[in-house]
């Protein structure tokens, strides 16, 4: 059918996203470029102010009712809206540049506008924007304007601070915020998504991109702290929490392999989609409260082709690639192919295949879930993912691995020589001290919990070159009500 009548389809309708953004983010930043200049030159009263907030809020208005969300941020000398990168010409130059220095100078690397947003909020966080960017250097400018947009009653415009930056305050909590940000926005968009492409709905792949955009910058600025809130555990939110946690497995991964940013994009989307077959297979199977019967495990065991069928179905997005779809049908299939499902033909699995298997099951292994019903202690899986073949993982992969969280993963639960207890925070950078992580001790030897708790290098030692502190054991949070995520928001 064709004609004006006809519905397009979700190929069609999302196929000119990318070029719809370029002509329109082009548009809104030259409207907010001009709204900016007005408001510094002439009194909010004037004529020319007035007519460019009208067009400013008009171009936002337009991207709004096809995007639902504007996210223009700032990734080192670039400007990027709706993660399409805004080219430079000497046409917008002047707005370009304007725009741009002056949320570098007020330590801006992120604004988001929603649905909801009006002429009344631009005009505040512009107006604040502009006196910001005059106010002395030794002012915490970025914090001071998150302040004044809260009493300003800005309730539809987000800013955030890039995340290379350096503000004047608590380096280690401001990573910690921003990481946070991140993961639960992450979680949020794979749960949008995945929800929607099992009711049947049109999925907003885009959020997708941008989500994973932003792991991405965040392993790269900031391991530490993204891959420490995989330690969450929401049960009710399994496969959307999983998920997010594979990427960021997979994305930290890639970076120790030396792949480059635009292939680590390309793998924390196939990572982000490995399970999205899983939104094909029935509720009363994914959340199936005793083991899965044979009939259910046939079913569960469907979700790699599921998921390249959903991810075909999505591919006229141009931004999902076909790696995607491998790493969906492939990341269960063992490097021996005596996984599934099964190759009717000889094959090698691809490295992002591999890679998303190893993330997929150091991560599903530490879950309690229906049909796997007592999770493993991390240091535990890692040993049987290393030492047992038949589990089917790449052992340079796996090495790899363990070399990026540790012999004590991030978030084991260990007791000290000292009788203290410990929660494993990081792994050692010095790699000859793997088995020496970095730790925060959360209770005394007389047993006094300590919240945050204070943090400890194990490779320490005394005058007399003994180490302060080792690990005598690993042992079970439950064992002691410890929830050990509480140590890393």
């Amino acid at each position: 059918m064709t004609g004006p009548g006809r519905r397009p389809s979700l190929v069609e309708s999302i196929q000119t996203s990318d070029s719809y953004i370029r002509g329109a983010g082009r548009d809104f930043l030259v409207t907010l470029y001009t709204a900016l200049r007005s408001l510094k030159l002439y009194p909010l009263d004037n004529l020319q102010v007035q007519k460019s907030l009208d067009d400013l809020a008009a171009s936002a208005r337009g991207i709004l009712e096809r995007e639902q969300e504007i996210e223009l941020r700032v990734t080192g000398e670039f400007l990027f809206v709706n993660a399409t990168r805004l080219r430079l010409d000497l046409d917008n130059y002047a707005s370009f540049s304007h725009v741009l220095t002056i949320l570098k100078t007020v330590g801006v690397g992120l604004v988001r506008a929603e649905e909801g947003v009006d002429r009344r909020e631009w005009t505040a966080v512009l107006s604040l924007l502009l006196s910001g960017a005059v106010r002395d250097p030794g002012v915490n400018r970025f914090f001071e304007l998150t302040s004044k947009m809260r009493d300003a009653g800005v309730g539809h415009i987000v800013v955030e601070p890039p995340v290379e930056s350096e503000l004047s305050v608590d380096e280690e909590e401001r990573q910690k915020e921003h990481a946070k940000r991140t993961y639960q926005r992450s979680v949020a968009v794979t749960k949008e998504v995945i929800n929607s492409v099992r009711m049947g709905r049109t999925a907003n792949v885009k959020k997708v991109k941008r989500a994973v955009q932003t792991i991405v910058d965040q392993v790269l600025a900031d391991e530490k702290s993204l891959v420490g809130l995989t330690t969450l555990r929401d049960y009710d939110d399994y496969t959307f929490t999983h998920s997010v946690n594979v990427c960021i497995f997979a994305i930290a991964l890639g970076r120790n392999l030396r792949l480059s940013k635009l292939q680590l994009y390309d793998l924390g989307m196939a990572a982000l989609f490995h399970d999205v077959g899983k939104s094909r297979v029935p509720l009363e199977v994914l959340h199936q409260e005793r083991g899965l019967t044979d009939e259910e495990w046939r079913i569960m065991q469907a979700h790699p082709w599921l998921g390249v069928l959903t991810l075909f179905g999505l591919r006229g997005y141009g931004e999902i690639p076909y790696r995607s779809m491998i790493g969906a049908y492939e990341h269960h299939m063992k490097i021996d192919l005596t996984g599934y499902p099964k190759s009717v033909r000889p094959r090698r699995m691809s490295i992002f295949s591999k890679v998303i298997a190893v993330a997929d099951g150091f991560d599903a292994a530490t879950w309690r879930r229906a049909y796997h019903t007592a999770p493993i202690q991390p240091d535990a899986v890692l040993k049987e993912m290393w030492e047992n073949p038949k589990r089917g993982y790449d052992p340079v992969l796996v090495k790899a691995f363990i070399n990026l969280i540790g012999v004590y993963p991030v978030g084991t639960l260990v007791i000290l020589d000292t009788y203290e207890l410990a929660v494993v925070v990081a792994a050692n950078p010095n790699p000859e001290k793997i088995h020496r992580p970095l730790v925060r001790i959360i209770a005394a030897a007389d047993g006094a919990i300590a919240c945050p708790g204070a943090g400890a290098d194990l490779a320490d030692q005394d005058g007399d070159g003994n180490y302060r502190r080792s690990i005598v054991k690993v042992t079970n949070p439950d064992r002691y009500g410890v929830k050990v995520s509480d140590y890393f928001l």
